[in-house]
């Protein structure tokens, strides 16, 4: 049975089976205006991943000779591994493993209009409701985005990670609302907006700082959907009703944290390059310690340290546990900074540029209208 954690009108819910409830009468008169601003604010952020004018998948990029992160970003070119590659290889290699990255992100996407999708079958309230199937076109275009993206590169994405599938897997079946919107719009989504700031500011690439870009103008809102469900939700959850969110956020970030972008998790990549598996894992354990993690999750930039943030302001880390976290963030330092998501720069100033673009466009297409028929 479904343990449903329900505390605003706007989101209740009925099972995805029952079709007769989102067709009955009155429904349609119960719109809650709560997410209005973000709905009408769709059309300042369109972008169309088919249409070079917003983005162009036929820039080239040589990637035998330039890394599209830099060594930086992989614990791989930081290791004993870089003593039994020459100079080509390790390129090659780093380039592998963003690729993995960026695989996952689009599986990430992938999972984000699945689950955006679902909350269309679920949401009694016609508003939040209507949030959800654009935030699904949204999803789908990122989707074709990155899908674009990698093809230029790769040509074909790598799979999923186990982690990452389990924890899709669980909130895109979950019938819990509280479970889909911390785990995706909160977990991924904040892990996402971290991920996208440190891409855009690091890569080599101009088309994925490009795509990201984009990207970031979406996402900032879809974040925000999120956070509008803490705010009306968590301070009117009882103790038991905390304490199992709490726990349970809690638990997907320590997985996330130990398991998404470890070795194990990019096995498929080290044996193109003739190395095992298993010494691999052992030369990152070597390198990339605890103490070294910790020191990369001071950057503002860190994805996980962004998700952590994005659970604190939330209200769904609290004393009972913020210890589970302190071992890896300054969690008093973090609540003392400001809640505008990272990135929110970039994607406003994305936005200014496609307001632009969409004017001019419609001014194209309004004239077009006029010429005459020969």
């Amino acid at each position: 049975m479904a343990n449903h954690i329900t505390r605003d009108p706007i989101y209740d819910t009925v099972d995805r089976d029952d079709f007769d409830a989102m067709v009955e009468v009155e429904r349609y008169g119960r719109r809650g205006d709560a997410f209005d601003e973000i709905i009408s604010a769709t059309v300042d952020h369109f972008w169309d991943p088919n249409d070079p004018v917003y983005i162009d998948f036929q820039q080239p990029f040589d990637m035998t000779e330039e890394l599209i992160m830099p060594r930086d970003f992989s614990v791989e070119l930081n290791s004993a591994i870089v003593d039994k590659l020459d100079e080509g290889q390790q390129i090659a290699l780093g380039n592998e493993v963003t690729r993995f990255s960026i695989s996952q992100i689009l599986h990430g996407e992938q999972g984000a209009m699945s689950l955006s999708a679902s909350l269309c079958q679920v949401l009694l309230d016609p508003g939040p409701q209507e949030y959800a199937a654009n935030q699904t076109r949204e999803e789908a275009r990122h989707v074709n985005a990155f899908s674009q993206y990698i093809g230029a590169r790769w040509g074909t994405p790598m799979p999923v990670g186990s982690t990452l599938q389990n924890l899709m897997n669980e909130i895109i079946l979950a019938p819990e609302v509280y479970k889909k919107l911390i785990g995706m719009q909160m977990l991924i989504e904040g892990f996402a907006m971290g991920a996208f700031a440190t891409i855009h500011s690091k890569t080599q690439d101009p088309l994925l700082r490009r795509t990201v870009q984009l990207v970031m103008t979406d996402e900032s809102f879809h974040h925000r959907f999120g956070r509008i469900w803490a705010k009306l939700t968590v301070p009117k959850l009882s103790e038991e009703e905390h304490e199992r969110v709490e726990n349970w956020a809690a638990e997907c970030f320590e997985n996330l944290l130990m398991n998404l972008i470890n070795a194990e998790q990019k096995r498929a990549i080290y044996p193109k390059f003739g190395l095992d598996p298993d010494w691999v894992s052992g030369a990152i354990r070597e390198s990339f310690t605890d103490d070294i993690r910790r020191q990369a999750m001071r950057r503002s930039t860190n994805a996980f340290r962004v998700l952590v943030k994005t659970l604190l302001h939330a209200g769904i880390i609290t004393e009972r546990t913020s210890h589970r976290y302190a071992g890896w963030v300054d969690v008093a330092e973090l609540a003392k900074e400001g809640e505008i998501a990272l990135g929110e720069d970039v994607a406003n100033e994305a936005m200014l540029e496609l307001r632009d673009i969409n004017r001019k466009r419609k001014k194209i297409g309004a004239t077009a209208e006029l010429l005459p028929v020969h």
